[in-house]
């Protein structure tokens, strides 16, 4: 098994698009995601991979899929079952790739927030709302919400997603889906929360994609419950009124912070010893979410 980062893949013979961090290839009727080690960070894709984060965003996202049993995309992780050619480059894509289902996409991203950070504490300090939802005053940062909110936003191909209010995303999925989706995206949020909650995690929001299938029925696609999808607080260490310490590229984010870096010009590489604490991070998630030690180590 290959213990160096995957930057890109690239399999001959089969269309292919590239994300920020995943590889689609398309198949015809399917599609095979491969979690890449890239990692981003203030719009930019940066020069140094974190190594096995592929792994771990597939490996937790299967996990979430099984532990949920929601209707969604996923067919199979065995390479056997995507092709020969894929099975040929066993070392490099063993536990980052998954064989699903095609879908139309719904361009909406469907956020959950259980507390008060990132843009929604911005946009609650400057007029008391988020996404258009009144919030009791007083609320200070990192704060539980009394009640978790759904916060759409559109699904931008580059730059930031935009945060909409309900009736907008009523307007351009119409009213049934809308509805659709918020329920089922906070009932996902609860559930996922409480079981994070049982393993010393907090599950502060979380953002879900979705989308429909030739026949109507509309599944969850894309990762689930990932450090990358997801901000996750540790329970010991969280503080109503500071922005705690979490499960995912903040570490990267504060190391960027502080070099001074205009966020215009490519990014610098990052040192060996944020690249190691950075991964720790994500492995750290994955093993106390499933209780099971990460198998690439």
């Amino acid at each position: 098994m290959s213990r160096n980062p995957l930057l890109a893949t690239n399999i001959p013979g089969i269309p292919c698009r590239k994300g920020k961090v995943r590889d689609i290839y398309d198949l015809g009727d399917r599609l095979v995601i491969v979690a890449s080690d890239r990692i981003s960070a203030f719009d930019w894709v940066l020069p140094t991979p974190i190594p096995d984060k592929g792994r771990v965003l597939t490996g937790l996202t299967v996990f979430w899929l099984r532990l949920l049993q929601v209707p969604n995309h996923l067919i199979s992780t065995r390479l056997e079952d995507i092709g020969p050619e894929f099975v040929a480059r066993r070392d490099l894509l063993e536990g980052r790739a998954m064989l699903v289902r095609k879908a139309e996409v719904i361009p909406i991203e469907c956020v959950a927030r259980g507390y008060l950070a990132g843009s929604g504490w911005k946009e609650y300090r400057q007029s008391g709302t988020v996404c258009g939802i009144s919030l009791p005053p007083g609320l200070i940062e990192s704060q539980e919400l009394p009640e978790p909110i759904f916060t759409p936003a559109t699904k931008e191909q580059t730059g930031h997603d935009i945060n909409i209010s309900f009736e907008e995303m009523v307007q351009r999925v119409g009213r049934e889906t809308a509805e659709w989706l918020r329920d089922k995206t906070l009932d996902l949020y609860r559930r996922a929360r409480d079981h994070a909650r049982k393993c010393g995690i907090i599950l502060a929001d979380t953002k879900l994609e979705w989308g429909r299938l030739p026949g109507g029925e509309i599944i969850l696609i894309d990762e689930v419950f990932t450090p990358d999808s997801s901000r996750f607080w540790p329970a010991d260490q969280y503080r109503p009124g500071i922005s705690p310490p979490s499960f995912d590229k903040q570490y990267v984010r504060d190391w960027l912070e502080s070099t001074g870096w205009d966020k215009n010009s490519p990014p610098p590489p990052l040192p060996p010893e944020v690249v190691e604490k950075t991964r720790a991070k994500y492995i750290e998630a994955y093993e106390r979410l499933t209780g099971e030690s990460f198998p690439y180590k």
